[in-house]
């Protein structure tokens, strides 16, 4: 069985280079017979929190969101393109993640972060795993950080000269790393129920 995983990506900006990096893993993902599905904040146009999916009556909540809540709930695996703002999470991303909790419970996450200078959002990065973690995932330790993000890869998300070789071979180990936890967690599931 194919694992399922959901790709997500925050940045608003109208020139976002981070959905380089975000189609790039989407596309290494389907590369290794994973069914993955890119989720852009910005497509997908949730309004600010006013109230989390499960705070609507069944059936009431905007389509958008039903949709997504129901393709988060199918999903093995998910993998954050986060981007550094002043230190912090992009607030699209944030927005969109706050929507939704229990639907996250018992998956793991790998989280990629990028910048257009030499820290690689690693900032970023570092703020998402707590929030990962308390949304009830279970963060991978393997990461991909790329500086120099519009030099790392072209405007169709391909790598690029020596960077891009960087950021191909990091992104094999987390792969691995991904495939692993999501084996064990889906097998872990189908075994023993949650115990919430």
């Amino acid at each position: 069985m194919a694992d399922n995983v959901l790709v997500f990506y925050g940045s608003y900006r109208a020139s976002r280079v981070g959905i380089r990096m975000a189609t790039f893993i989407t596309s290494e993902l389907r590369g290794r017979g994973v069914v993955a599905e890119l989720i852009d904040a910005r497509e997908i146009g949730l309004p600010m929190l006013n109230r989390m999916y499960k705070e609507y009556p069944p059936g009431a909540a905007p389509k958008a969101m039903e949709a997504l809540a129901g393709k988060i709930r199918a999903a093995d695996a998910f993998v954050f393109v986060v981007g550094e703002y002043n230190w912090g999470p992009q607030p699209g991303l944030k927005n969109l993640t706050d929507h939704f909790l229990e639907e996250w419970f018992w998956r793991p996450a790998a989280i990629v972060s990028y910048s257009p200078g030499r820290l690689s959002g690693a900032r970023a990065s570092s703020a998402w795993h707590p929030i990962l973690s308390e949304m009830g995932m279970v963060v991978i330790s393997s990461t991909v950080a790329v500086g120099q993000i519009a030099a790392t890869f072209n405007a169709e998300g391909e790598p690029v000269g020596e960077l891009g070789a960087l950021a191909r071979k990091a992104f094999g180990r987390l792969a691995d790393d991904l495939a692993w936890w999501t084996s064990a967690a889906r097998r872990q599931r189908l075994e023993q129920a949650p115990p919430y």
